[in-house]
């Protein structure tokens, strides 16, 4: 009984230490992930602007439910084996020639643990296209804080994103700040 009472002790203090540390982590973070696409600037475009086919080439998206516009803007819930996110569409100017694109997603629900934007940058480049994604999040949770942080890691989001959208066209991708 002894062992048992100095383990769930020591399993306490643990998560009593990831909570401190985790509370003296900012709420907001910053992070930008891009990577170079042999394809046209239309052709990235079409792909991360069409939610409604994110299941066929997104890892961990198995289906896409579009919902009511929100302020005009277009809303949809990403469902995934573990959990449902609700996005906004609350910028979005296509590519035209060689002028670059830009879409802002927001997720649209200030009850879940976190929130924040992705801007997508769709730019020209050599024959092809850069993607640009730059993610403005912010963790409310102290535990969730501290594995986003130390465990998940602020880029693997983006980096999954753009790995992802290099094999749905057939590349591999090299993935850089």
């Amino acid at each position: 009984m002894k062992w048992v009472l100095i383990i769930l002790g020591a399993l306490a203090g643990i998560a009593a230490l990831v909570a401190i540390i985790g509370a003296l982590l900012p709420k907001e973070h910053v992070a930008t992930r891009a990577a170079r696409f042999a394809q046209t600037p239309a052709a990235v475009w079409q792909a991360i602007t069409d939610f409604e086919k994110f299941p066929s080439w997104r890892d961990g998206v198995t289906s896409v439910e579009r919902l009511p516009d929100r302020d005009g803007h277009t809303v949809w819930m990403e469902r995934g084996a573990h959990d449902s996110i609700p996005y906004e569409l609350v910028e979005s100017v296509a590519p035209i020639g060689n002028s670059p694109g830009r879409a802002v997603t927001r997720i649209a629900d200030p009850k879940l643990p976190f929130g924040g934007t992705w801007t997508l940058e769709v730019t020209p480049m050599d024959g092809g296209t850069l993607l640009r994604i730059t993610e403005r999040g912010e963790v409310y949770n102290p535990l969730f804080r501290f594995m986003s942080r130390f465990i998940f890691g602020y880029t693997k989001s983006m980096e999954s994103y753009l790995s992802a959208l290099g094999r749905k066209f057939g590349e591999t991708v090299s993935i850089r700040e």
